[in-house]
Order: structure tokens, then sequence, then C-alpha cells
């Protein structure tokens, strides 16, 4: 018995009015399934799900960074041959997806220099795990992953959206531009890098060597760090570490140090988007990760700021920035949580298939 293609993927809405069919669409069986990897600093997970975006099953670990990348291939690896196992047999496996941090050459598959994977530089993602489980497998930067997530099975469905970019606000600033229910990756692989893309001139010193840059103001990492100063001076009533968790518990008790972060969180992320706003003219903007949980604290300050840096935001706003408006842009929280990296990687091999 065979299915349609997956979700989304035989139209979509480039602007919310004309409705463009793809081109001829490739049957999948309803036994056939992907395997997603979600590779982090900290935890490796690995899922395999329908071409329906149902989970299958799933295998969560540590990233054994420490021991090096021949282990953690390793620990890939073996999930992978037992989530195969206990899903149907690798004849039924399209392939296999992976989300990485970046930086990342594409579509070779192989790691430059990241930040959070020491000692992992220039290895060779897609082929070294091509050569042990014998399956394809595509590679791809974990924040495109979830945009492409979203696009398909979040935001971009409930709204008919094809063309986003999503923003996830984590421990940097990831993004993901997706166009025509595509991944646009630049000449390189590396486009859409708007987490390191300067929000204040000559401000703080990032990672990446630039200064200013988007995710030294709006991820958690920045949020934290901004409540140090919060953290020293109330340790001593037992407050403790400050995350960005607990600053927003403070800042949603009314703590005014703590609404003034989120309102310079705010601030930030309007300024960002003014940007991508005024260059890529999309419909639909979405903010994931786990900062999002706390919207209504620098919800305000970002529209206030993308309306003041964007003309063609005030042009084109809806009437309500919490509703939904089709021919407007349209800025909202993502809508799948954590998993969207995990689901946007098993969704790679059926795209793949899709192009061949």
């Amino acid at each position: 018995m065979e299915t349609d293609t997956p979700p989304c993927l035989s139209g979509f809405r480039d602007n919310g009015i004309k409705r463009v069919e793809s081109r001829k669409r490739k049957p999948f069986r309803m036994s056939m399934f992907s395997i997603g990897i979600d590779l982090g600093g900290t935890n490796l997970r690995i899922a395999a799900f329908t071409s329906n975006w149902e989970r299958r099953g799933a295998i969560t670990t540590a990233t054994r960074v420490q021991d090096g990348p021949g282990a953690v291939l390793n620990d890939m690896c073996a999930a992978v041959k037992k989530l195969v196992a206990e899903c149907g047999g690798p004849g039924d496996l399209i392939g296999v997806g992976l989300g990485s941090p970046g930086p990342l050459e594409l579509p070779a598959g192989r790691l430059l220099q990241p930040p959070n994977l020491p000692g992992f530089e220039d290895l060779e993602l897609k082929t070294e795990l091509e050569n042990r489980l014998q399956v394809p497998v595509v590679v791809e930067c974990d924040a495109n992953a979830a945009a492409l997530a979203e696009c398909h099975a979040g935001a971009g469905q409930t709204s008919g959206y094809h063309s986003l970019c999503m923003l996830t606000l984590g421990t940097g600033v990831g993004s993901g531009i997706i166009l025509n229910g595509r991944v646009w990756h630049g000449f390189a692989g590396m486009g859409g890098e708007a987490g390191h893309v300067p929000v204040y001139h000559d401000g703080l010193l990032c990672a990446c060597g630039s200064r200013g840059c988007l995710e030294q103001y709006a991820s958690a990492t920045a949020i934290a760090r901004a409540g140090k100063n919060i953290v020293q001076a109330k340790s001593e009533n037992g407050l403790g570490m400050m995350t960005a968790r607990s600053i927003a518990e403070a800042a949603s008790a009314g703590e005014a140090e703590s609404l003034n972060i989120y309102h310079g969180v705010g601030e930030a992320l309007g300024i960002g988007l003014a940007n991508l706003v005024s260059t890529l003219n999309l419909p639909l903007y979405v903010i994931g990760g786990g900062v999002v949980a706390a919207w209504s604290l620098f919800a305000p300050s970002m529209f206030a700021e993308l309306e003041r840096g964007s003309y063609i935001y005030r042009l084109t706003k809806p009437a309500d920035p919490a509703v939904l408006e089709a021919g407007k842009t349209n800025v909202l929280p993502a809508e799948l949580g954590p998993d969207s990296g995990l689901l946007g990687a098993a969704m790679l091999p059926f795209f793949q298939s899709l192009s061949s």
C-alpha cells in the first residue's frame, strides 16, 4: 500500500494567496521511515519518523564529546541500527538525516570549527556515517532542520505559508530560511546566519569574532549573563545561579531588573527582525527555542523596535501582531517546541528522495 508524499509537499502558498503545485509527486509506502539525529554538545537524540511525521521510536544519550568523534559516531550508528531493527528493517529505511551545530560545509556534510564540539574540526560526518551504516545520509545545520520542521509541521503548516525565516533562541541564536518549502543554503551552505549579524555597533565581542551580534543579546546564554549582577546582589537571599528561566520567573513577578533584561532581549530581536523583514520580505517569521517561553516579556519591545526600524514592516504589519493575517508580515512563536530539530533532521531524507 502506498501513501502520498509527506504532508505539505503537495503544494505551497508562497504569498498566502496563490497556490502552486509541486513537481510530479513520488509516493512512499506507509511502512517507510527515516531516522533523524540531533547532534548537540550535551545530548545526542535519535528518532525514527514515518512520512506522516509520526514518531516510531527514539533514543537519547549523552554526547561523549570528551571521548572524541569516533565514540560519538559509534553511538550514533548503534542507535540507528537499534531503531532500524525495531521499526521494520533496512528495507523500509529511506535514509538518515542529521542536524548538526555549524559551521558546516554543505552538501559535503563536513564540520568546520564547531565551538560546542572541540576536537571535531574537519570531521566528515556524512562520509563517516554512510561508510558505517551503508545507507544515504543527509547532513544539515541544526537551525535549518528546525526551520524545515516548523515550516512543514508547525507554524508554516498552520498558516499555509511555505516561505519563512526562523530564529531559534537557545545557547546561541540559530536561524534558517525556508523558500518555497526548501532550505535556502547560500552558495557555500552558510546562508541565513542571522544570529551573527551585528545589531549594536561595536557591541559585545562574539565567539565568531564580530561584535554586537544578535546572539550576544537574545540567546539564553546572553540572558543568564545579563542576570549575573542580579545574582551577585541577591545571592545572599538564596536565589542561587540565574538562568534565562529563573530571570523570566522573576520578571513575571514584577522584578524590575529582570523585566529590563527581557526588554533588552526584545529590543535586540526587533533590530534583527527589522533587518530581515526589510531584506527578505517574507510572510512569516518564527521565533523558537527555550527563550520563547517568555514571549510575553520580550514581544512588546520586539514589535516596537521592529516597527521603528523597518518601513517594510510598517507597510505590511497585521492589525494585531498576535493574530495571523494573510497578506501581511507575521511574526509568531514556534509551535513544535524542542523536537523541531529532530523532526527536521528526519524530514531530510524524504526531501532528498523527492529531488532525486
